[in-house]
């Protein structure tokens, strides 16, 4: 069963601003060296089922360890509301949306899974 619906989000300042449609209910919490340290709740989704709105001119890209996920953030207020790439177990490319992005969720409201990344 699934629970895909379409959000709206962006960054902090909006000058990133996108819609998504994601299985909320089930986002990820992840161990990895830096995503504590950001607080991120992530959901993942197909890339086609992503639309950046507007700000492509307002983001830079981030990458480490192997390289394989474009972490996007704003230039102007430094969030991170996306990132890109191919998550463990996946067979294509898709779009990690930082769920505390999302206008109107309640990162409390949900019951994430945890993956660990710290591990890999």
């Amino acid at each position: 069963m699934s629970d895909r619906n379409r959000y709206d989000g962006g960054c902090q300042c909006g000058a990133v601003r996108f819609e998504a449609t994601i299985d909320l209910p089930r986002p990820t919490v992840r161990n990895c060296s830096r995503c504590p340290r950001l607080g991120w709740i992530m959901a993942f989704t197909p890339t086609d089922s992503f639309t950046l709105l507007r700000g492509a001119d307002s983001l830079t890209e981030y990458r480490f360890n192997r390289e394989v996920i474009a972490h996007q953030f704003c230039r102007v207020c430094g969030i991170e509301p996306f990132a890109r790439g191919t998550p463990p177990g996946a067979a294509a490319e898709m779009v990690a949306v930082n769920v505390r992005c999302i206008d109107g969720v309640d990162p409390a409201s949900l019951q994430p899974t945890m993956f660990d990344g710290k591990s890999r």
